[in-house]
């Protein structure tokens, strides 16, 4: 019972538990130019390897939001075993119900449809010149300031990627 809803809450709000290498995550983090000033969000935190990479390597803060109870008591022992408690915080709860205001950096590894369904919530919590990386997914109507092709990387910035693309001067969304 307890397997089943770790697997099916998180699928029902947006994502599957697929952890991005290593590798990925140090070029997510490193295209965020991610410096010891930021506070990184990763939405759909998993067993928090971004939020503890970003700590570690970068000395950034973290805070991880996962849905799946299982991986948050998994990343809460990792950061424990890791020395990282006070740097690093992971929230049980759903992406959609937290307050995002204070992030500089939202790393998000999710379903097409929902960052679509996120971005109304990225636009009005985020200061302009919040880092959104986005990892597969692109999100429809803005621009990506930087792209790595190879691994579908996508790095957006609040206010400036999110405006309606103009042609002319005229604006199309």
């Amino acid at each position: 019972m307890i397997a089943a809803f770790s697997i099916l809450w998180p699928l029902a709000i947006g994502a599957a538990y697929s952890p991005s290498s290593r590798r990925v995550v140090r070029k997510m983090l490193n295209m965020a130019d991610v410096t010891p000033e930021d506070l990184v969000y990763d939405l759909g935190s998993g067993d928090g390897r971004i939020v503890t990479e970003a700590v570690q390597r970068y000395n950034a803060l973290g805070v991880g939001v996962e849905a799946d109870p299982i991986r948050v008591i998994w990343s809460k022992a990792n950061i424990y075993k890791l020395g990282l408690q006070g740097h690093v915080k992971i929230i049980w709860g759903n992406l959609f119900h937290q307050n995002l205001s204070q992030a500089t950096v939202v790393i998000l590894f999710l379903w097409g449809r929902t960052n679509e369904k996120l971005k109304k919530k990225l636009q009005e919590e985020l200061e302009p010149g919040t880092r959104v990386v986005s990892y597969i997914w692109k999100f429809k109507d803005w621009t990506p300031s930087k792209v790595d092709e190879k691994e579908r990387i996508y790095l957006y910035i609040i206010g400036e990627s999110d405006k309606p693309l103009k042609k002319n001067n005229k604006e199309y969304s």
